[in-house]
């Protein structure tokens, strides 16, 4: 045989067991043994847990970046009601109110060697009133749903959790080691709420062994290729950082304008740094995703997720194209969220800006990102300004002692879910913790719909009542642990 048939021969080898790898790669792929956890009794006062939540839906505590616009009255209403509604925990925990907006109660239990915090926040985002079907802050309940702003955020999980303390202290349970329940009112303002307790925490020397805060949820088909539902955990979340770009101009009549005008000049810049995505990373949150329920995919997706050392120009390609929350999984991205120009139709701009809302991946800070978009948009009549921000927070354990808490609370809960970190794409008080715990688990403890999802900070707010009762239960699981 020729020596150039050899070669062939060769290549195809190559080429074949190549192959064969991938393959066999993706045929191993397969969901890890989990263990098992069955059923066991969380009983709880279905009629109370509703009656209580239509109650703190009543209760307009919408807040605001300008607070003088806020209505206190209903902020003292919501916190009124708390211990009519939770007399037990009340008597039994000690209560502190920090500051305006920051609530903590501490739950003592036989041993303060350790301790572990449950938050929420009771502030919630305003409405447009015409764009709901039912009003926002009735507490209107109808066919087993009660409407209402702040039901699945987060005084649906606020209550949740009294509910469950309420119950257990009833019951005459104790908690092994101390349980602190932390609760903000202008988390939606990015407020001072939470970081008041972190504050106290460290001032007190106090390190949770574990932290409990809105975030993920049990979804379906969040997950390419997967049928089963997904309880997912998210163990970080991007940072955020609102960046002003600023272009000066001459002004004058529009008449005889330039040959790029202020707005010009910031839409070109605008075009481009959306034309330059940021670069794709696989942080850890994302990887232990991938791992956990790529498993489970397609062979598709198993071939891709089982083999990332190859595919991952591929899964970028994917995820520039299709944009939405795998992109979001993968990479910082810059949002243009607003844009101004000249006041007058025929006015030339003396001065035009436009706002974009950055969310950072982790790895990436405040700095890093602004630089890389002045790099991309290049052109130094563009001027920028960093309005606000926070870089992303550290990352949690996945393993352990307080991860296997969590997992199981879920996996009793929800039969059958399948329990997975994420990064969480959004911000939550809970970035604050990440100084003083390592185990911050973002879990809003809801089976949530796409419709559902949506509703929050959108219209029709809703929650069935049987999603409310399972967001008891889990809590009297989760804390039963303690």
């Amino acid at each position: 045989m020729e020596w150039y048939l050899w070669l062939i021969a060769a290549i195809a080898a190559l080429i074949v067991l190549f192959l064969a790898v991938l393959i066999g790669r993706a045929i191993a792929f397969k969901p890890r043994r989990e263990q098992a956890y069955g059923a066991d009794e969380a009983a709880c006062d279905a009629e109370k847990a509703v009656r209580d939540l239509r109650e703190m839906v009543r209760c307009k505590t919408v807040s605001d970046t300008d607070e003088s616009k806020e209505e206190n009255a209903e902020f003292e209403k919501f916190e009124a009601l708390l211990p009519e509604m939770f007399p037990s925990v009340y008597a039994a925990c000690e209560y502190k109110k920090l500051g305006k907006r920051s609530l903590l109660f501490r739950w003592k239990g036989k041993d303060s060697a350790k301790c572990r915090v449950l938050m929420a926040h009771y502030d919630v985002v305003s409405v447009e009133p015409l764009l709901w079907s039912k009003p926002a802050f009735e507490g209107v309940l109808e066919d087993g749903v009660l409407w209402g702003r702040g039901t699945l955020d987060t005084k649906g999980t606020l209550n949740g959790v009294m509910q469950a303390a309420e119950q257990l202290i009833r019951e005459g349970f104790v908690p092994q080691n101390d349980v602190y329940f932390a609760f903000s009112g202008n988390e939606e303002t990015n407020g001072y709420g939470a970081p008041t307790i972190v504050e106290y925490f460290k001032k007190q020397g106090i390190r949770p062994a574990m932290v409990c805060d809105e975030g993920g949820a049990v979804v379906e088909k969040v997950f390419p290729g997967v049928k089963e539902r997904c309880a997912l955990i998210g163990i970080a979340e991007k940072g955020l950082c609102n960046i002003r770009f600023s272009v000066e101009g001459k002004g004058g009549h529009a008449s005889s304008p330039p040959a790029h005008t202020a707005v010009g000049i910031l839409s070109r810049a605008c075009v481009k740094a959306e034309s330059h995505p940021f670069p794709y990373q696989l942080s850890k949150p994302a990887l232990e995703m991938f791992d956990v329920l790529g498993r489970r995919s397609t062979f598709f997706y198993r071939l891709l997720f089982s083999n990332l050392w190859l595919f991952k120009g591929l899964l970028n390609a994917i995820c520039k194209k299709s944009g939405g929350e795998l992109n979001a999984l993968l990479r910082t991205t810059a949002a243009f969220t607003q844009m101004s120009g000249s006041k007058g139709m025929n006015v030339l701009p003396p001065h035009a800006e436009m706002v974009a809302n950055l969310r950072l991946m982790c790895g990436d800070t405040i700095e890093s990102a602004e630089k890389y978009l002045k790099d991309t948009i290049g052109d130094d009549s563009v001027r920028t300004e960093v309005l606000y921000g926070m870089n992303p927070s550290p990352i949690s354990e996945t393993e352990g002692e307080e991860w296997e808490r969590m997992k199981s609370a879920i996996a009793r809960t929800w039969q059958g879910a399948v329990v997975s970190p994420y990064l969480m794409l959004a911000c939550s008080d809970s970035r604050h913790y990440g100084e003083i715990s390592d185990h911050v688990y973002r879990f809003s403890a809801m089976e949530l719909s796409k419709e559902e999802r949506g509703s929050i900070h959108g219209n029709d707010e809703k929650i069935p009542v049987k999603k409310i009762v399972e967001t008891v239960q889990f809590y009297l699981r989760l804390i039963r642990s303690f």
